[in-house]
């Protein structure tokens, strides 16, 4: 549960389900290409989680919010993003213009980055808890954003019609600004309602880690 924190025990379930979620959203996904594009942050992440456990281990909250984000992005990356059943089901419950299951992803986008980028600075810099670390958390999250729409500009120009279904735009002319106002509105929301749990497995890690 995300409410207990043991730095000494890996998390290997989390790990577990999400590199089975990896393996079966690769069988038979919708489109090849997307589904490598889509889940390659999944790819680089778990060996550099895995690799920095028992020097750097996150709290609990951190990892699972990563792997909450994993498991958005593998099944984003199956049925591509404006395939996903369960956002058709969304559409149609509420009477929606497109699939909005990507909306999810970047709210995603700003939650997860928001937890781990507060405890780096946290643990690694001279930062305190206050209003200025949030300013600088939600920053950090719309410069990630940023940074995801301008690789998505480049797989577009790369790979011409292939990106399509990566960019997942569903004919919105908004869809990158609606994806880093999203990011915002996650990481804000998730420093709010994460905060003070996060801190307590923060003060279950120990002492602050020096930089370096």
């Amino acid at each position: 549960m995300p409410g207990r924190h043991d730095a000494k025990r890996p998390p290997w379930a989390l790990l577990g389900g999400v590199f089975l979620a990896l393996v079966a959203s690769g069988i038979g996904p919708h489109d090849r290409t997307t589904w490598v594009l889509e889940v390659a942050p999944v790819v680089v992440a778990l060996p550099v989680l895995a690799a920095t456990w028992r020097r750097f281990p996150l709290t609990t909250l951190a990892y699972v919010l990563i792997a909450l984000h994993a498991l958005v992005l593998v099944v984003g990356g199956h049925w591509t993003y404006a395939r996903v059943p369960a956002g058709d089901w969304v559409r149609d419950a509420l009477h929606l213009d497109r699939n909005p299951y990507d909306r999810l992803g970047h709210v995603m986008q700003g939650v997860t980055p928001a937890i781990v980028a507060r405890e780096i600075l946290l643990r690694t810099s001279p930062l305190r808890r206050g209003a200025w670390l949030s300013v600088i958390v939600v920053s950090m999250c719309l410069a990630i954003s940023a940074v995801y729409e301008m690789i998505e500009w480049w797989a577009a120009v790369a790979s011409g019609e292939a990106a399509v279904a990566f960019l997942g735009t569903q004919g919105d002319p908004w869809d990158t600004q609606w994806d880093m106002f999203l990011c915002g509105l996650g990481a804000a929301a998730s420093l709010l309602v994460f905060s003070r749990l996060h801190d307590r497995q923060l003060a279950a890690i120990g002492p602050r880690t020096p930089a370096g």
